[in-house]
């Protein structure tokens, strides 16, 4: 029981945030508050479209697009413009399972063999307890984004028997459910076990019992189901400082993980329905979900660090079904973030605040949703005299100058050699097919007098080879929209033939997905 004390802060906290709105007319900002927000935004992180969207109180605040959806088009971004909405995607297929487990299909705690008979792990007692709610949770002791490369970059082509059967070969980073490392392949497991449980695809049951009830009418459970396509983003990626529009191919096999696409219209039916407890209509009169199924999924699962409290006073942060759970400024915050090649969002709800903010960009910074989403909480929660895009802009410029000496050194290093008069190794000496245990083949070969690196099953992983030092060469992918340059160090036999390699990123920046560290290539011999 709270104390008088703690219980009149906490009214008297209460009736200042509602005296504040109330003098606001229901809102801390106008609209050319917004405006001008996220055009400032929009140049300060060179983002070319954003769309944003805040509900409060079961209507919707404003709802309202930006800049163009792609530069080779530059036509408007509206609140209709659908973008990939990636790992904000993770919350529908908890929910789908939640589905199931109000029609009695089944519980958080079943096994996942007893779904996916074929379903391993890399330590046969993990596989033994595996559950529904460790594939939702983030801690199955595997390596952050272990094993993305089956689905990243897009251009991979593993099927979903693949990812099932590979992911025995990834072998465990930490204790199982004693850390918190974020994955994507156990929410495409996730979308498998719904299918199997109810008999339809995990596109056909987010669509049917989750979609067009709410009357998510533009929306869909991936691209090519989309109704209309007429009004899509297109996703931008900077290389060399220039905006440069790129593919959105992006493989169904990982739908469950990322697939769905949306637009702030939808998306806010999403939020509203979420902080009405799984009801929805005009007098709240159905449900998606149970109030028990609600529950389990904003029950914190799985404890993540917080190290400081920060401007939001933050005190626990934690990873419940599907969302982000923390606490800001005495509030239950309940978030999401999600980011393909070229596009990034984020959602976000105070649940007893009854408000939610939605921010999609179609280029891949971080910083400028962050900057958007942490302005408007600071106007709802009172908060003056901070300026997020700068802030976020010298964290990010900072990020930025510490890879930039990182890569910068390297390329000299190679320049230096490549003009010196050493020998260059013996470059056949490196030439074969060389396999790793998930993700298959790939062939060093030499081109045009240049060593040469080709994924088999990645096709988009290819590029040079450069000569670094010792027993270590460079990597540098002919597309340089993946930014994920890595290092390649060789192992050999006692003949002085290469025969294997482990692979690192260069640049601290590379995003997680390129998991290169969890590589273990061993050359095959006679190719």
């Amino acid at each position: 029981m709270k104390s008088p004390a703690i219980l009149m802060k906490s009214i008297f906290t209460c009736l200042v945030y509602f005296l504040y709105m109330e003098c606001l007319g229901g809102q801390p900002f106008t609209t050319a508050k917004i405006d001008s927000l996220v055009e400032k935004t929009m140049k300060t992180f060179n983002v070319p479209g954003i769309a944003v969207a805040v509900v409060h109180n079961g209507k919707v605040a404003l709802a309202k697009g930006y800049g163009v959806r792609s530069i080779n088009t530059m036509k408007r971004v509206d609140e209709h413009t659908l973008f990939a909405i990636a790992s904000n995607s993770k919350a529908f297929t908890a929910a789908a399972l939640g589905i199931l487990v109000d029609d009695g299909k089944l519980k958080w705690d079943d096994r996942v063999i007893d779904f996916i008979p074929e379903f391993r792990l890399y330590n046969p007692y993990v596989t033994e307890e595996f559950t529904i709610r460790d594939l939702l949770t983030h801690r199955s002791g595997m390596g952050l984004g272990a094993g993305d490369l089956m689905i990243w970059p897009d251009s991979a082509n593993f099927s979903l028997a693949d990812i099932i059967h590979n992911l025995r070969y990834l072998k465990q980073a930490s204790g199982f459910r004693t850390k918190y490392d974020y994955d994507n392949l156990l929410y495409i497991v996730a979308g498998e076990v719904v299918a199997r449980a109810s008999g339809m695809s995990w596109e056909d049951l987010v669509e049917k019992r989750i979609l067009h009830p709410l009357k998510m009418t533009e929306s869909a459970a991936c691209y090519d189901r989309l109704p209309d396509k007429t009004n899509v983003i297109d996703p931008h990626v900077p290389v060399n400082g220039k905006l440069r529009a790129v593919s959105r191919s992006f493989s169904d096999v990982a739908n469950s993980a990322g697939g769905i696409y949306s637009n702030m219209t939808d998306m806010c039916k999403w939020i509203i329905m979420q902080m009405n407890n799984g009801r929805y209509g005009d007098s709240l009169e159905n449900r998606i979900i149970s109030a028990a199924v609600q529950h389990d999924m904003w029950s914190p699962q799985t404890i993540i660090p917080v190290w400081a409290k920060g401007a939001y006073n933050t005190h626990f942060s934690s990873y419940g079904l599907g969302w982000r759970l923390s606490d800001v400024m005495g509030y239950t915050q309940v978030t999401h973030t999600g980011g393909l090649l070229g596009v990034v969002t984020q959602v976000i709800m105070f649940p007893e605040l009854k408000t939610g903010i939605i921010v999609f960009t179609n280029q891949q910074s971080g910083e400028a949703f962050t900057a958007i989403s942490n302005t408007i909480k600071d106007w709802y929660f009172g908060i003056t005299g901070m300026d997020r895009i700068k802030e976020l802009e010298d964290q990010m410029n900072g990020y930025v100058a510490e890879a930039l000496k990182v890569t910068e050194a390297l390329w000299k290093d190679i320049d230096l050699q490549l003009k010196s008069n050493t020998a260059k190794p013996d470059y056949s000496l490196y030439v074969g097919s060389y396999q790793d245990p998930w993700f298959g083949k790939v062939r060093i070969s030499i081109k045009n007098g240049a060593l040469w690196f080709d994924s088999e099953r990645s096709p988009k992983l290819s590029g040079e080879m450069l000569f670094y030092k010792a027993t270590t060469f460079v990597v540098r992918w002919r597309d340089r929209t993946l930014d994920a340059d890595a290092f390649i160090v060789f192992s050999f036999d006692r003949t002085g033939r290469a025969n294997g390699f482990k692979m690192t990123a260069i640049s601290p920046l590379t995003d997680f997905s390129y998991d290169f560290q969890d590589l273990d290539f061993q050359l095959v011999p006679g190719q």
